[in-house]
This record gives C-alpha cells, structure tokens and sequence, in this order.
C-alpha cells in the first residue's frame, strides 16, 4: 500500500492550528498557533514558553517469515517568517505589516514548509540514532503593480534545525517485537522569547511509519497474545493507531493527538480549513457570515486563507447540503457478504432501512417503541408514565443532581437509545412549574439505578396531597 493513502489523515493533523478561525492576522485567536506536534528547543527559556523537545511512540509488530524491516518517516513544519517590505520612491525597502497593490493586499505572516526525514527499509534487528540537518535560509520575492513596477519585495526567512531519530527494537511475549521510535529537536542555540522559540521548532511533528516482512498489532484492540505486551507500550506526545484501508496492518500513524484505529477525513469534505478535527459545516458556515473586509484580510493573511475563502463563497447549494452529512445504522442488518464484526456500515446501502422504508433513526421504523407507555423494572416494581419515584442521583452529572436527592418525581417516559441505555425523563413532583415543564417536553434524565420506585401507600398519600 502506498503511504499516500494515508496522507490526508497526516496531513490533517500536519496542519491542524496553521491557521484558526476567522483566519485573520488580526484575530486573537491567530497570535497562539501550532498547538499540536510541536518539539520545541532544547535550551528554551522559561519565558520563552518553549514546548518540550521530545516525542516517542512504542508500538508492536508481529514479524512474517521474511527478514522484518520498517520505514520510518518523520513530518513536520518548519517555520518560515514572512517580512513585507514596501519599496520608497529613493528605492529603500522598509518593512511594512501590509502592502496593498492595485486593490490586492499581502500582509506580514509567519508560514511554514513542510519537511520530512526517512530511515527506509531499516532491519528489525538494528538499532539506529542519527541526527539530521534541515537547512534554513531566506528567499527574496518581488512585488510588481499592474505596470510592472517593483513596489515591494517579500523576504521568507527560515532558521536551520537539527533532529535527532532513535529507533529501538526488542522481543517481547510471544514472539512480537516491540519498536521504538523517539525524535528530538537538537537545535543547539537558546530561544530567549516566545517568537524565538517556535522558531526554532519542529511543528506538528509526527510520524509514518510502514513495516516490511511483518505486521502492526493494534494497542487499542490488540490480540489475546498480545494484550499484556500492548498494555507495556509507552507514548510520550504521540500515539500510534493503524491507518490507511481498514483492514490492513502494513502503515501506523504516531500522532500528537489521540485517534482511533484507521482515521478518516469525511467523504463529504470539499478539502483543508485547517481545522481539521472541527465539523466542516459548521466552519463554512461560518466563514461565509464574515464581512467583505475581514474576507479582504483573511485572503492577505495567507494564500491558504484566500484558498479557503474562495472555496466557501463558491460553494452551492447542493454542496452546502453535502457538507450536512448523513445518519448511518449502527447495527446494520448483517448479510452474507457482511463478514465479522469488520462489515463497514456505509456498505450496509438499503439494509439501512426496514421493510417500510423508514431510516433507523426514524420512530416509525420500530412501532414497538412508545416512550409515552413503555416501562422498565425497578427493585421488581414496574415503572412507566405517571410512576411516581424517589430520586438519588449517583453519577453526579449536573451540580444540580444533588438538589434532587431524596426528592419525588413523576416519570412522564421511558426511552432507550441506540447503544441500548435506558433513560427515565421525569419532572419533580413539588416543582412549582413542574405542569409547564411537562408541557415544554423539559424533562430531567435519570438511570434506572439512580430511582427507587415509592410504595403503595406513599403513592397514594403524595397523590392525596397534590390533591388537596
């Protein structure tokens, strides 16, 4: 399998922080980027808020019959200062925050290259620690005006880093080896302030890793055999789940965030905002509410900015609708060409449906389902709408659960979700408003472990009551 297959998802988390909504030089939010993946200096100051240098994962593979080998890849930004400089009329450059020719604006910016490091084909059986140098330098780009006039320049200016990869194998139970791979930023000057030191870092640093001759054991699901090895692995900024096609176990991702087995990016997604672990519709939508000037600066600030910004305003109606996504059946029906619990429910097609074609999601879908008149079995009480019981809040969800101690309440329904969970609504019988809750549907949610269903006699006496 190619690594290119996987990239989208690596590429995603590369990227996640480059540029945070609205995208704008000027937002707050923009002055504290790159959260994720980030290997900061060695000798960082304290005021300089440098990010630790370091990361490792440790992972497991259980070897084929030919000689086992592993390619590791490390990704990462480097940072790139981006310095407008605006051109006089005696031909001296001074740096501005923002240039504006013929109606187009360029602004002062701190971008970023992407870089990588490969130790390919490397034995299982050999131990590696090399270190690798990524040159800085500065690039000059000029700025011309419809004529062809140079009124301006763009200098690009990067510092040089150095990154040292160990890489570390040993046997464990049952014949699975265990690698693992650590990275350290090994930049040898100090970072006195904040700019200095993210400077001087590697950015959303994380790793790809593919074996050879052998296969990954998955730490979040691993086999019998390898529960207690899996259960020894230890991750230091980073986290190692399978990628690429379900299924296969020949690429592992080491991410700086927690993911799960095989991560995706939606099929519904258009393409990059960079905010890649936020829900698409949600940031369009929002991009599209910003006013004409903040578009202006947005597409100034970064030309991935202007990227986005053109794709959102472009978009259709029926590509905002595809942005909405889709329900899917968690328990789809299974068929014979559904084999093991594997089956990926977007294949599941028409099972989705029942016989009447209502959605699973749909109440009409099951008639059996009537919250209004179903009932649960409490300390071998039967309880439904209008059971009156006595309520002890354990799990301590809402600060308000302990003012509902000991308190009466009447079940108004018994519902079940698709995970198979019971959950009472009820409103407290000495609510005042507990009448206009009832009729807003405002209910509290409690588990059947957190009531106890009142006696006959208190039934009766609290119905006396309320009567009188």
């Amino acid at each position: 399998m190619s690594l290119d297959q996987v990239r989208s998802i690596a590429d995603a988390v590369l990227y996640e922080g480059y540029l945070l909504y609205p995208y704008r030089a000027s937002s707050h939010k923009n002055r504290s980027r790159w959260q994720f993946g980030v290997l900061g200096p060695p000798h960082a100051t304290a005021a300089s808020f440098g990010e630790e240098p370091e990361m490792e994962v440790q992972c497991l593979l259980a070897p084929h019959d030919g000689p086992a080998a592993v390619t590791v890849q490390l990704r990462f930004l480097q940072l790139q200062v981006r310095e407008v400089r605006s051109t006089g009329e005696d031909g001296v450059d001074v740096p501005v925050e923002q240039l504006t020719v013929d109606g187009e604006s360029v602004m002062s910016w701190d971008e970023a290259v992407e870089r990588e490091v490969v130790l390919a084909e490397m034995p299982l059986g050999e131990v590696a620690d090399t270190v690798h140098e990524i040159p800085g330098g500065e690039d000059t780009e000029p700025v011309t005006d419809a004529r062809g006039v140079v009124v301006g320049r763009i200098v690009r200016r990067r510092l040089p880093l150095a990154v040292r990869v160990r890489v570390h194998v040993s046997v464990v139970d049952n014949g699975y080896i265990r690698l693992a791979v650590a990275v350290r930023n090994e930049r040898p000057e100090p970072a006195a302030t904040k700019d200095a030191a993210i400077r001087s870092s590697l950015i959303g640093a994380h790793l790809l890793l593919r074996a050879h001759d052998a296969e990954f054991v998955s730490l979040l699901e691993p086999p019998a055999g390898a529960t207690a090895a899996a259960g020894r692995c230890r991750q230091n900024r980073c986290w190692p789940v399978l990628a690429g096609p379900k299924g296969t176990k020949d690429t592992l991702l080491g991410a700086p965030i927690i993911l799960y087995d095989y991560p995706e990016v939606a099929e519904q997604s258009p393409g990059a905002l960079f905010d890649s672990t936020e829900i698409d519709e949600i940031l369009t939508l929002r991009v599209m509410t910003m006013t004409e000037e903040e578009k202006a600066e947005a597409k100034a600030t970064d030309p991935r900015a202007r990227e986005i910004i053109d794709r959102c305003d472009g978009m259709s109606p029926a590509d905002l609708q595809q942005l909405h996504g889709l329900l899917r059946d968690p328990h789809p029906p299974r068929s014979a060409a559904a084999v093991g619990p594997a089956a990926d429910v977007r294949d599941a097609g028409p099972a989705a449906f029942d016989t009447a074609g209502a959605p699973w999601w749909d109440p009409a879908a099951d008639a059996s389902v009537r919250p209004g008149s179903d009932s649960v079995v409490i300390d071998g009480v039967r309880v439904a709408g209008g059971s009156l019981v006595r309520v002890h809040p354990s799990r301590r969800a809402d600060a308000q659960d302990l003012f509902f101690a000991g308190q009466v309440a009447r079940v108004t329904a018994v519902l079940s979700d698709v995970d198979g969970g019971t959950h009472i609504a009820l409103v407290l019988v000495d609510d005042p408003a507990s009448d206009l809750h009832d009729w807003y549907g405002r209910y509290f949610y409690f588990a059947p472990d957190e009531l106890t269903p009142l006696s006959a006699e208190e039934t009766a006496q609290h119905r006396e009551e309320n009567r009188s």
